[in-house]
Parts: structure tokens; sequence; C-alpha cells
């Protein structure tokens, strides 16, 4: 969710329950303003009445009339001084509309010029709770409304030209890429929290091309200086071997020597491939055919691995298994994978190579399944005494995959090994 979709969802949340608190808070203050107003009226109502009562004590034996209804009941002294003006709500019939309306109810206490208390109850309709409640609901609703609408607006545009320069980093950070210049960050702004934002990305961004500009250079000075002395090695070792006065013993002990500087040279240029790929030193992509790689490369592995008789079945999809990936890697990682199903094979096993518009399957015959989570590990050796393998073949396949969004898994179906090379987004559906 962005920044200012989640901002602005917040204070819309905010805004309704300020206004829900706020119209709740509104109709009491309103209902308790029109009882306020309404018990006025009895009393001054009732001020009037026994006003008139008093010059006219005939008046006791009346009861009111539609809009107001009063009754007078004669008390006893005791009562009368002890009297509490009231006032309370209650419901009085109405004959002309036949139902029970709302009314405003009082009882107060007077006593008459020949010392007789009188309990007098006076009643003044009043407005119906419901509709007062109903009326308030829909204004507040309309209001809410309204205000919803403005405040929406107003906010979304604040709230886009706050977020203008947070946009303009955000871009800025996608135009990164290792290996390449920092580029200027044109971010004008007066909000100081986005200024040193802006300022810290910038020196990190310069503080990470440094690194990697003195990793990169790290690593291909080491690559350079280790492989001129094991080049130096190799070479006296071969000297040595041409001397007519070495016993047998010598010879394969030098020969055991040669084996291990080549493997040496061997490991040397794999770590060094997989920091260069690690670094994103391979930026040059376009779309290669696997399926012609593949064709490509399978005649000379063939013949390398002559010697262990093994049977090809090869099966091609509708549509070419196309990756978007460096040349050079391609072809590394299809080689390593191919390498991997020649090498580790059965004798007279068989190698399968199914291809589809997605997909593209390795499969070689097997004794037992391998360990997936180890696998691709550098340094794991899969099977025991294989002294020419340096173990990090499918680690280096693996990378190479990661940085084309390719997923390469592998699994044991039917005794044989299955190394799959997918796209990101097939493998997703797959998992789902």
């Amino acid at each position: 969710m962005k920044l200012l979709h989640y901002t602005y969802r917040k204070l819309s949340l905010l805004f309704i329950l300020l206004m829900a608190t706020w119209g709740v808070l509104f109709y009491y203050a309103v209902e308790d303003e029109v009882v306020d107003e309404t018990d006025d009226t009895l009393e001054n109502y009732a001020y009037l009445l026994i006003k008139e009562v008093l010059n006219d004590p005939s008046i006791l034996q009346t009861q009111g009339n539609l809009m107001s209804v009063y009754s007078f009941r004669p008390i006893t002294k005791a009562e009368g001084l002890d009297y509490r003006e009231i006032f309370y709500d209650s419901f009085n019939y109405i004959e002309l509309e036949g139902e029970y309306e709302p009314v405003r109810a009082m009882k107060t206490a007077f006593r008459m010029a020949d010392g007789q208390f009188y309990e007098l109850t006076l009643m003044i309709s009043t407005m119906e709770r419901d509709d007062l409640r109903e009326a308030i609901l829909w204004y507040l609703g309309i209001l809410f409304f309204l205000l919803l609408l403005c405040t929406s607006i107003g906010i979304r545009l604040v709230l886009k030209g706050v977020f203008r320069p947070l946009q303009r980093l955000l871009g800025w950070l996608h135009q990164l890429q290792p290996g390449k210049p920092v580029p200027p960050l044109n971010n004008p702004t007066h909000i100081r929290e986005f200024c040193q934002l802006g300022q810290a990305a910038v020196d990190m961004a310069n503080r990470s091309y440094k690194a990697y500009e003195e990793q990169k250079q790290f690593i291909e000075n080491a690559s350079h200086e280790l492989q001129t002395p094991l080049a130096i090695v190799r070479g006296k070792v071969e000297l040595l071997a041409e001397s007519d006065t070495l016993t047998e013993q010598q010879m394969k002990e030098l020969d055991a020597i040669y084996a291990t500087l080549g493997r040496a040279v061997k490991l040397n240029k794999s770590l060094l491939l997989l920091s260069r790929i690690e670094n994103g030193q391979f930026s040059d992509t376009e779309d290669v055919d696997m399926d012609e790689l593949t064709d490509n490369l399978l005649p000379d592995l063939l013949d390398i691995y002559e010697h262990k008789d093994v049977h090809l079945v090869r099966r091609h999809g509708d549509k070419p298994f196309v990756i978007r990936c460096n040349p050079s890697l391609a072809q590394i990682l299809l080689s390593n994978l191919l390498k991997n199903a020649l090498l580790h094979n059965l004798d007279g096993g068989e190698l399968q190579i199914v291809t589809s518009q997605d997909s593209l399957q390795i499969k070689n015959s097997g004794d037992a399944p391998l360990d997936k989570e180890k696998l691709f590990h550098r340094f794991y050796h899969s099977v025991k005494g294989k002294k020419d393998s340096n173990g990090l073949g499918l680690a280096i396949a693996r990378t190479i995959a990661q940085s084309a969004s390719l997923g390469l898994d592998y699994d044991w179906q039917d005794g044989m090994h299955v190394f799959r090379l997918v796209k990101k987004t097939e493998m997703n559906n797959l998992e789902r």
C-alpha cells in the first residue's frame, strides 16, 4: 500500500470517528437544550396559571385544553410544606389523533388565601425524541458527506504535494545500479526531513559505489595475483616431470601435485566468476534460446563423456524456452547442469532433456536421491570420491539462475535426478 493511501485511510478513519462522536454529543446537547427550554415554559405557564387561580378560585375546577393539560388536586398542609417541584416525561392521550403523544410534565404546589394547599400538574406537548433523533441523523449525515467529500479532496491534494519529494526520491533510488556512477538527485523541497533523507540516500549510494569499486578491484587483483604463481608452479612441475632422474614414486607425487594445482586454478576461476555474478558485473542481457544453446553444447559434451555410454532422450516443446540473461552466463548455467548430469550419470544410464515454453528439465539416472538442502551450497560434494569436482558447479548455476529471475530446483523421480529450470512467474504458479 502506498504511503499516500495509508495516510489518507488513517485520516479518513479518524475523521469518521470524530464526526460520530461529535454527532452523539450534539444530539444530547440539543435534547438537553430542548428539555431545558420546555421546563422554563412550564415554569412560566405554571406561574401565570397559579396567579389566575389566586384571583379566580373557580379555575381550580378546570382541566386545561389541547395544547396544555393541567389539573388541580388538594393536598394536606404537611404535604404542601414538604413538597418538591419535579419535571418528568410522560404521555397523554389525544382524542383527535387517537394516539398517545409525548408530553413534558411538571408538578408543583401552592397555597390559596384560605390556607388550603393544592398540587398543580401541568403538561405541554413536546417534540418526539424519535423525530428529533431522525432529523439530527439526516442533517448530520448530509453534513458529514459534504465535509468528507471536501476534506477528502483537500487532504489528497495536500498529501500528494507533501509526498512529491518522496516520490522523486524513490524514482531516483530505482535508477541506481551496481557498478554504475550515482546519478545526481534533483529533489528540491522545503521539508527538512525529506532533505535529510535525500542527503542520507546520496551519501549511502556514494559509499556503496565506492565499496563496490574497491571490492571489484580487489577481486580482480587477487585473481590475477593468484593465477600468476599458480601458472609458474604448474610450469615448474611440468619441467621437473621431464627429468630423467626421477623415480616412479616421485613421478606419482608430481602427478598428484599437478592435479591439485589444476583444481586450485579451476577453484580460483570459479570463485572469481561467482563474485562477478553476485556483484552484477554481467549487466548486458538479451533473449537467449535455451533449446538452441542445448543443441549446440550437447555434441561436444557427449563426446567428452562418451565412455559412460549415456543414452540421450531429447523432447522439444511447441515453443522454445527463451530467457533474458547474459549470453555467457546462460552458456555457463546450461553447461554446468549438463556436465553434472553426465558426470554423475550411471554407466549406460539415460539422460533426458525436456523443454517447454516456461521450463527446462534435465534428468539423469542415479542410485539414490540427493540432499535438497545442501545440494546448491558451495563446496558441497553430492558424490563422495569425485576429486575432479570443486563443489561449485551447482552453486554457480543457481546464482546465475537467480540473477536471470529463474528458479532452479531439484527432485528425485522414478530413479532419476531431476533438475528443473523454471521462470519465476511459472514457479510461483506451481507453488500455489
